[in-house]
């Protein structure tokens, strides 16, 4: 056996979503056929208004521009002041306060790493129910994890902390003096305190927050980010439009890395993303199907005996039986549904599953019958 290598990064997890093989045969051998309620993917149609700028843009022969266009950083500066309350530097200056990226993922797997944060025994700090990629992104970078839901008493070595608000896979929503704690830590340490806001227009029971809004950044927004995404209010996860915004220097670095990189957002999807981030009517419609769908499974959810935690913004309900969640999955597995076993998302979510609201209404409402029979 080949020694490991000091200072080596680990390899990276198994893709989680493998694992589920075994549910999804089973369950496609319900009649009335699957209910996929794994993956948060959307699957209603990207509003015309994104379509028709993407084909107005089509001719597109030179290479897009890694800072984004002035027209996307015009509307995103203006969809940040207009739905968050966020008022970012200059957007138009030569010392950038926000720029495209290629949908958040690649962001999120990617930032410690545009940041120059490679190596060493530096420690990324996660939620303790965390999206898979933040862990990710540290592997890749050769960065150890810490699962933290509090600023830590010990900042060694911490060189970057990940929120998520409204959180995937729980929906849970930080409060202004949660993340106030969290800003006060991370400017006291030199840490830089990044949020993942993607889920932020999809609040139901609370009005999510921005860690850059002035009631939790005050005056500027130093040491602090915040990603945004079209994918989801916008229903385009197929374009890979996200935002990245916050304090200049930091937002410069990434920029700069990025522009060595070629990690160019597609100057005809900066176009379709201008007109969305300027358009709130189709983020409203979407979000008013997302509530239809989200009150009828969670009423079957309860209905079949299970317990829904957090679960007050974004687009899944995290539910338990108070049981191992695998035990979940193969009895969702049996009635033909499929979800997300909370295990993925770290140790501390191993009795709960999550489901997407993202299945078609047709699909939701299979889902209900099957629960509620």
């Amino acid at each position: 056996m080949t020694a490991p290598v000091p200072g080596a990064p680990r390899a990276l997890p198994d893709f989680p979503w493998d694992s589920l093989a075994g549910a999804r045969a089973r369950a496609a051998q319900h009649p009335g056929g699957v209910v996929d309620l794994s993956i948060g993917t959307p699957v209603d149609s990207t509003p015309a208004v994104l379509r028709e700028a993407l084909a107005g843009a089509a001719d597109a022969p030179g290479y897009p521009t890694a800072l984004g266009t002035a027209q996307l950083r015009t509307a995103a500066a203006g969809w940040l002041a207009r739905r968050l309350g966020v008022h970012v530097a200059d957007p138009l200056g030569a010392q950038p306060s926000l720029i495209p990226t290629v949908g958040s993922k690649e962001l999120v797997a990617l930032l410690p790493t545009l940041l120059g944060l490679q190596g060493g025994a530096s420690t990324v700090v996660v939620p303790e129910v965390a999206y898979p990629t933040y862990e990710v992104g540290a592997v890749l970078a050769g960065l150890a994890v810490r699962r933290s839901d509090t600023p830590p008493a010990d900042a060694a070595g911490v060189s970057l902390v990940w929120l998520n608000s409204p959180g995937n896979p729980h929906g849970r929503v930080l409060t202004v003096e949660q993340l106030r704690a969290w800003v006060a830590w991370g400017r006291a340490h030199g840490v830089p305190v990044v949020a993942d806001e993607c889920y932020i227009t999809l609040g139901w029971d609370v009005e999510p927050r921005s860690i850059l809004h002035p009631d939790v950044a005050g005056a500027d927004h130093t040491g602090l980010l915040a990603v945004h995404s079209l994918s989801k209010q916008s229903t385009a996860a197929g374009y890979r439009g996200g935002l990245l915004s916050g304090d200049p220097d930091l937002v410069r670095r990434v920029w700069e890395v990025r522009r060595h990189l070629g990690l160019l957002v597609p100057g005809p999807v900066q176009a379709s993303m201008a007109a969305g981030l300027a358009d709130d009517s189709h983020v409203d419609e979407q979000r008013e199907r997302y509530r239809r769908r989200r009150e009828r499974l969670a009423a079957a959810v309860r209905v079949a005996g299970m317990r829904i935690d957090h679960s007050e913004a974004g687009l899944y309900l995290w539910a338990t039986r108070d049981e191992d969640c695998w035990a979940t999955i193969d009895r969702l597995a049996a009635l033909g549904i499929v979800a997300a076993p909370g295990s993925f998302y770290g140790p501390a979510g191993a009795r709960h599953v999550r489901m997407a609201l993202t299945a078609a209404d047709e699909r939701i409402d299979a889902a209900v019958g099957r629960l509620t029979s």
